[in-house]
């Protein structure tokens, strides 16, 4: 029925209960702004209560009036006050709402604030797997989307709040009139509930479709945006606006069928509406002709089934709109309860500088001891793994795509879990160090550099937020003697655009290099770009590398010749193994695998491969 949506496999089912009561949690932090709405209601249900049993006894006594033939002036006065009477009651409960919607409105934005900032912590701290497996615009739909239709129906129950506190002051007081009238009001409430239970379960399925089909056209919308410039290069904007016509037609088929169920209770409601009025006017009638109740009484109930059933009507008929801000929050919290991958046994923290056991900077000593790790169960990458760095040694990663090259420095980082065996920084298991503390002791480069919008400087400075303007292009000028930013317009406050748009492939990595200076990090890991770079930027990223090499422990996942020649040791790699290892001249020398390697990749970079063109 709904095409396909199918739910992401961390997301889970609560009772309507759990729901209410992790809500709630939120809403404890707002006590002061809840007692003042609290007042506020009870404020606005007072007004509500007197409005109609004022105008009630009103017509009784101009009614006795009328009887007692009093005087036109007499009856002038009593018309009069009940004019001023109306208009100050509507003057008071426009001011009544108006400070409930106020507070309402303040007690909501916050609660949905640090529901958001709850989502989105939790989405920070999950490991890459996470990403790689769920689209980024879904996460987005949950936290922003979901959220705000949450914030939507916690105003609505507002409403309803003040709808039912005025409805049980006026029942109790009709009790007190007619309790005959009063239990025939009554009698029908029933089926409005009833009516609003037999939509509650279709409503949750239809909505909860809804939300996951905005999900499927932010994810779709957001990649189609991110490859525009693809798009445009091969010709396929037509096949991409296809690609979203059809997901688009998806979400208005979904979207549809959810406002056909949410707006068939309307007409199905006000149908039983007018049924009740006119079982009232009947009853209420036959008591005004026996002389039970009188003709303001019989106006009282005429007017109150329609206050009567105004929060019941909205009960039912809103019922859907409830279980959307249900549905919301349950894909929230399925967000904020989704299991990391990646998991740290320790319970202490690795973050004191006088810890015996982990000190405040590591050493940058690495070893793998018999690691086994695959991205599936059934997909091995590592097998039996084992190796060594020495604290302040360099080494290249080489081999054809798959080798595990990129897993070993994923694994590095936390990323990913490996299944068993023993990853060790200075002798301490990996799963011991607090993760945020941990990765504060690496520096990073993937093989297409990722910048913030913003300028040079900014992306330089996002390792290190206290670094002065002085201190940045002391930094950046350490590379190549600054001679890549004279070739930038505006220098360190070039605008790098949209993940660095505005900035060749080369420079992008400069700056990412830039950023790693300004770390300082221990232990340094570099996925080298397989795009060639001009001569120039090339001397400009081996003179950034060689700084970093001297400082920290370095693990390259090299695609230069020059960074090859520049380590202390090469690691040859071939499907999950290292095959060889030694620096350069002594692996060409074997004439092994690395010298294959070498005439398929590097030796084409090579001084003497270009003399002999």
């Amino acid at each position: 029925m709904f095409l396909g949506l199918n739910a992401e496999s961390y997301d889970r089912s609560y009772t309507d209960r759990t729901l209410v009561q992790r809500l709630m949690a939120y809403y404890a932090p707002q006590r002061r702004r809840m007692i003042a709405l609290v007042a506020v209601i009870l404020g606005i249900t007072t007004i509500g209560f007197l409005d109609p049993v004022i105008v009630s006894r009103s017509l009784d006594n101009l009614r006795n009036e009328v009887i007692a033939g009093a005087s036109n002036g007499s009856m002038t006065n009593t018309i009069a006050l009940l004019i001023v009477f109306l208009l100050g009651v509507a003057v008071l409960n426009w001011l009544g709402n108006f400070a409930r919607r106020r507070l309402t409105a303040r007690l909501v934005s916050d609660v949905i604030s640090a529901l958001r900032h709850d989502a989105f912590n939790a989405v920070i701290r999950h490991d890459l797997s996470f990403f790689d497996k769920y689209q980024s615009g879904k996460i987005i739909s949950r936290i922003s989307g979901d959220t705000q239709e949450l914030a939507q129906v916690s105003n609505l129950l507002a409403d309803l709040v003040t709808q039912f506190a005025i409805l049980i002051v006026l029942t109790i007081y009709l009790f007190s009139v007619s309790w005959q009238m009063t239990l025939t009001l009554l009698a029908m409430a029933p089926v409005v509930i009833l009516m609003g239970i037999l939509f509650r379960r279709g409503a949750r399925r239809v909505t909860r479709s809804s939300f996951r089909v905005v999900g499927e056209v932010n994810a779709s919308i957001q990649e189609m945006v991110a490859g525009m410039r693809i798009a445009k290069n091969f010709r396929q904007e037509s096949v991409m606006y296809q690609a979203f016509q059809k997901i688009n037609d998806h979400s208005y088929t979904v979207n549809l069928r959810r406002g056909v169920v949410m707006s068939n209770i309307f007409p199905a409601l006000n149908a039983f509406e007018g049924i009740g009025t006119a079982v009232m006017m009947y009853v209420g009638g036959h008591f005004v002709g026996a002389g039970t109740i009188s003709v303001g009484v019989w106006y009282l109930f005429i007017i109150s089934l329609s206050r009567f059933w105004f929060p019941l009507t909205n009960l039912a008929s809103f019922w859907s709109q409830i279980q959307s801000g249900l549905s919301a929050c349950e894909r929230v919290f399925a967000l904020i309860d989704a299991e990391p991958s990646v998991k740290q046994v320790a319970s202490s923290k690795w973050q004191v500088a006088s810890s015996k056991t982990q000190p405040s900077t590591l050493t940058g000593a690495v070893e793998f001891r018999h690691l086994y790790f695959g991205y599936a169960a059934d997909q091995r990458i590592l097998r039996d793994f084992n190796l060594k760095i020495a604290p302040g040694e360099s080494v290249a990663l080489v081999g054809h795509t798959g080798a595990g090259k990129s897993s070993i420095v994923k694994l590095i980082a936390r990323f990913y879990e490996f299944q068993s065996g023993q990853l060790l920084l200075d002798g301490h298991d990996i799963r011991n160090f607090d993760l945020a503390t941990l990765r504060k002791q690496l520096g990073t480069v993937s093989q297409v550099p990722f910048l913030f919008a913003g300028t040079i400087a900014d992306n330089i400075r996002y390792a290190n937020a206290q670094l002065s303007d002085a201190e940045v292009e002391t930094i950046a000028r350490r590379i190549g003697d600054g001679e890549w930013l004279d070739s930038l317009p505006d220098g360190l406050h070039t605008e790098v655009g949209e993940r660095g748009g505005r900035l060749s492939l080369g420079q992008r990595q400069l700056v990412a290099l830039g950023r790693v200076l300004a770390q300082r990090p221990p232990i340094f890991m570099l996925d080298e770009a397989t795009a060639s770079v001009d001569p120039f930027t090339e001397r400009q990223i081996q003179t950034a590398l060689n700084l970093i090499l001297k400082s920290s422990t370095s693990i390259l996942i090299a695609h230069r010749l020059s960074t090859v020649k520049a380590v202390d040791r090469i690691l040859v790699l071939d499907h999950g193994r290292i095959i060889e290892e030694g620096n350069h001249d002594s692996l060409m020398a074997r004439g092994g695998h690395y010298a294959a390697l070498y005439d398929t990749y590097f030796k084409h970079q090579s001084a003497d491969f270009r003399v002999a063109i």
